[in-house]
């Protein structure tokens, strides 16, 4: 099986958004990194996905959409998206199903939004999906009756309503075991 890693989002548009919280950002940066190192040392994809839109720091515009400056891998592809998933005009879709690829793990901002959304499609479509929620970074929000959920709320909530039906949730660490497991058995089948 094919697989591809996605990077949503993950760009200097959110160091300009009112919400920006660098709170959890050292975390989510170390275990993206890491997951991007194992992917790139597997030789499997790796793709950057950037969102545009009309608010003031996601225009293209801006000078802001474009990878934070903490990414130093050299993406495989790079799409652009003006909507919440990653596969829908984006140019993506096709670009997998070129390459026969089949599945999708998915990392980035924000967990619940554009990351848990490009998981639900994905699976939709038929990809298998593995969701790495510490490779994913969100904030805190406020409901509209004034409670204020953390982002480590949302990510839970986010793994409840995707594992067993959108995608199988997965540590940095578990992806990293199955890679090396995968690695040894091509070398053995070749030796």
């Amino acid at each position: 099986m094919s697989s591809a890693l996605l990077v949503i989002d993950v760009q200097q548009s959110f160091e300009h958004a009112p919400y920006w919280d660098t709170r959890d950002l050292p975390q989510f940066q170390r275990q993206l990194n890491r997951l991007i190192a194992i992917c790139e040392a597997s030789a499997m994809p790796v793709v950057n996905i950037l969102h545009v839109d009309q608010d003031d720091a996601f225009r293209k515009d801006s000078g802001w959409v474009r990878p934070m400056d903490f990414l130093q891998h050299t993406p495989s592809a790079t799409f652009e998206k003006h909507v919440h998933n990653a596969l829908t005009e984006s140019g993506l879709l096709h670009w997998l199903r070129e390459r026969q690829i089949s599945r999708l793990i998915i990392s980035g901002i924000r967990t619940e939004q554009c990351c848990e959304t490009t998981a639900r499609v994905a699976s939709d479509l038929g990809f298998e999906v593995d969701f790495v929620p510490e490779a994913t970074l969100t904030f805190a929000i406020t409901h509209t009756n004034g409670q204020v959920y953390s982002a480590t709320e949302i990510k839970a909530r986010t793994e409840l309503v995707l594992a067993g039906r959108f995608a199988r949730i997965v540590t940095v660490a578990e992806l990293e075991g199955e890679l090396s497991a995968q690695f040894a058995q091509k070398e053995r089948q070749h030796a």
